[in-house]
Parts: structure tokens; C-alpha cells; sequence
């Protein structure tokens, strides 16, 4: 039996750049973190006594005779790329599905890996995000960026460089003390479930090529957010202010990033107190991020008081195994 263990991600600066019709002209750069929050993926091989060879259990629960018969496209897709058979697979997870946390590629790494496992092989990091890239924007051939399944298999608070030549991850060195300030600073409130990402990033690829200056623009704020960090002379909260701005540039991209409620509640929060935030993921829902002092945080909690509160901390690990019993007779 294995057990993975892969968090999810939040991105502050650079998203949309991450996408190959933009990187491989123009470059581009995502500042994001993992934190804990996770999803577990559980696989061993099915015991040769039931009537079916595969059962999963997600969101939905499937007995099938073969993989092809799985619903599950990115299941499916990874069985039938690896040559998986007769396996019961279980997911759980922290956090709901269509948050705009990067669930379903966090969900994809960690299936890659706990595969790889159960094989008896060892997928390194890059490995696993590159799999689950091709798991994902090939074999399932849905639209979007390569920022989460990056994020997702390395962990941290990182830098990812983009450009024709692939990515590289770059961890943002930066003191333990402004780090934990910077966490303590973040407040996450769920808004209500989005519509999948995927339907969401075909409408802002399509309109990418009409917001190349916007996309630029973005581009060059993850050298300045980064600069806030690293700088120990740079006022912190110059962060917040910051991410008020990228989103700004985030809603004029395409539509139905952001609603009218969202745009509501995001005024609610800066109406009382907070510097800066955004929508976490595609867009339509998910969660609202904001940059809050500390002495406006009780504020913040008031005015979003319909709203779901979620404390967290940064996480350094990225995807892990935290179960590996091998399997003799498999």
C-alpha cells in the first residue's frame, strides 16, 4: 500500500505568464507558495476476489471491469499511460475540488507518484512534474498554465522561471523572521466553489493574445514582489499593495475571472483594512487571499464574517510518500 501526501499551492504574482503561448515568445514567472493544505492519494493492488479490476473512490465511486471504462479522465489517462491495472485508489482531500488552489494537478502529482511507488520506482520531483504536466495539458488536453503541477511536486515558496528552453525553480531566500511575518499577514477566505479551471483557462488563453502588455506587466511585478521580500529594507506591506494591483491586472484579461459578488467582498476586505489580495486560481470562485496588518486582522474577520475563515502555514516539502508498504506478490 502507498500513501502520498502533495499540498496545494498559492500563486501571488505571474499567473498567466505560465502559459506555453506566452512563456515561449516572452518569458515568464510565477512567485507562489505551498502550504498545509493537502490531498492524499491512497493505491494498492485490488485482492483477486471481486468481480471488477479497478475501484476508485473520489468525489464519486467507480467499479469497472477496465480502464477504459473509468470516467475519471485523468485516472484513466495516467492507468493507461503506465500500464496500471487491478488497483483500488482512494482520494481525500483537505480542501474541495475547483477552489482555485491547483487542486486537480496537486491531485495528479500525487497519483504519479503513489503509481510510481507501487511500481517500485522512484520519480523524483521533476520528474513528477513533468509527468503530471503531460498527464494534464496532453492526455487530458485541458487548457491552462504548468505553474501548479510545478508547485505542487517541489513545494515552497519559490520562484518558477519560464521559458522556451522549460522552467526552473528558484526558492525566494528570505529570512525565517520576515517569512512567518509575511504568513501571519495572509488571510484566506472561502468564497464558494468555481466553475472548473479548465473551462475558465480556455477563455483567458484565448484572449492572451489581445493582453500581451497586461500579461508583460505581470510579468515584471514578480521581480518586484520578489525584491519586497528578499530586501529586508523593503517595507513589507509593499507586498499587499502589490497584489492589489496584479489583480487588477488579472480581472482585465478576460471575463469571468472575477463576479460581482467577488468584486463585493474584495472591496469589503480593503474597506476594512486589508492592503491588497486576489482571487486564488482561474477565476469565478474559489478563494479570496488578502494582505491584512495585524492590527486590522479583527476587522477583516468582521467584515467577512459570511465567509469561511482558513488559517494556514507555508509548507517546504512539496509532494511526499508517507506510506510505502511494497507489496511481495504483486
Amino acid at each position: 500500500m502507498i500513501i502520498t501526501q502533495t499540498p496545494f499551492r498559492m500563486s501571488f504574482f505571474g499567473g498567466g505568464t505560465d502559459f506555453p503561448a506566452f512563456y515561449r515568445e516572452h518569458g515568464g514567472a510565477v512567485l507562489s507558495t505551498t502550504f498545509d493544505k493537502y490531498c492524499y492519494v491512497t493505491v494498492r493492488h485490488l485482492p483477486p476476489f471481486f468481480e471488477y479490476e479497478t475501484h476508485l473512490t473520489y468525489s464519486k465511486e467507480e467499479k469497472v471491469h477496465a480502464t477504459a471504462d473509468i470516467q475519471h479522465p485523468a485516472i484513466r489517462n495516467a492507468m493507461e499511460w503506465l500500464g496500471m491495472r487491478g488497483i483500488r485508489l482512494t482520494y481525500e482531500s483537505d480542501l474541495p475540488a475547483r477552489s482555485g488552489l491547483g487542486t486537480s494537478s496537486s491531485f495528479a502529482v500525487g497519483m504519479l507518484e503513489a503509481f510510481y511507488a507501487l511500481k517500485g520506482q522512484y520519480a523524483d520531483k521533476r520528474r513528477l512534474a513533468d509527468d503530471a504536466i503531460y498527464l494534464e495539458r496532453t492526455l487530458c488536453a485541458e487548457s491552462g498554465g504548468v505553474q501548479d503541477q510545478i508547485a505542487a511536486a517541489f513545494g515552497g515558496l519559490n520562484r518558477i522561471d519560464f521559458s522556451r528552453d522549460g522552467y526552473s525553480v528558484n526558492p525566494v531566500i528570505i529570512s525565517p523572521e520576515r517569512k512567518r511575518l509575511l504568513n501571519k499577514s495572509l488571510m484566506l477566505f472561502f468564497t464558494g466553489f468555481s466553475r472548473f479551471s479548465s473551462d475558465i483557462q480556455k477563455g483567458t488563453e484565448q484572449s492572451m493574445k489581445d493582453k500581451t502588455d497586461q500579461l508583460l506587466e505581470m510579468y515584471r511585478l514578480v521581480d518586484e514582489a520578489e525584491q519586497v521580500l528578499v530586501n529586508k529594507e523593503r517595507d513589507l506591506d509593499d507586498f499587499g499593495r502589490l497584489l492589489d494591483y496584479t489583480w487588477k491586472l488579472k480581472r482585465g484579461i478576460a471575463g469571468g475571472i472575477s463576479t460581482g459578488s467577488i468584486d463585493a467582498q474584495y472591496q469589503r476586505g480593503l474597506d476594512a483594512g486589508a492592503l491588497g489580495g486576489k482571487l486564488l486560481g482561474a477565476g469565478g470562485g474559489g478563494f479570496l487571499l488578502f494582505y491584512v496588518p495585524e492590527s486590522w486582522q479583527a476587522a477583516v474577520r468582521e467584515a467577512m464574517k459570511d465567509l469561511l475563515y482558513v488559517p494556514f502555514s507555508f509548507e517546504n516539502d512539496g509532494t511526499k510518500v508517507i506510506h510505502y508498504t511494497p507489496e511481495e506478490d504483486a
